[in-house]
């Protein structure tokens, strides 16, 4: 079985930002037997896709298919274990839990990841799928020893982006 992964819907599809197709049991069913999932990843011109860690304790095989950005890796730990620049033809590993963020050079990036579960589940730090989302105000306030009025200003700064950032102006 085969998917176009150029043709095939987007996931993810963020104007100016970048779109991702996830491949998984439920567009490519033969993953599920070999145990593996995939996406294929465009970023545009100084474009950010969040920092991001898999859930699911998967981790990626990450090939950069065409232009070139930079990326960071920090450990679980909260240790920094990789920050380069990334052109076509490098590959990078991310362990398991480990967080990854990327942003691309003005000519955009393109990356295709092998992931090590067929339906992968990815957390994000910032966005609207963001874990801070799930953190009650009391907890917010809390965390960073502010006054309620600062952690609704933290709120109402969030952005609605999924997980891609268009370059400022």
């Amino acid at each position: 079985m085969a998917l176009n992964c150029l043709e095939a819907p987007l996931d993810v599809d963020i104007k100016n930002g970048g779109r991702v197709v996830v491949l998984n049991t439920k567009n490519l069913p033969l993953v599920g037997e070999v145990g593996l999932g995939a996406d294929l990843v465009r970023i545009d011109g100084r474009s950010m896709c969040s920092p991001g860690f898999s859930c699911d304790s998967a981790l990626q095989v990450t090939y950069i298919v065409r232009g070139s950005g930079r990326v960071q890796v920090v450990g679980v730990d909260g240790k920094r274990v990789l920050e380069t620049t990334l052109k076509a033809g490098d590959l990078f590993i991310v362990p398991r839990f480990f967080v990854v963020s990327k942003i691309a050079n003005n000519d955009g990036m393109e990356w295709f990841s092998i992931i090590t579960t067929p339906n992968p589940v990815f957390t994000h730090m910032a966005g609207s799928f963001s874990v801070w989302k799930a953190l009650s105000p009391t907890v917010l306030q809390a965390a960073f020893n502010v006054d309620p009025e600062v952690e609704k200003l933290f709120r109402s700064k969030r952005t609605a982006d999924a997980i891609f950032f268009p370059p400022p102006n």
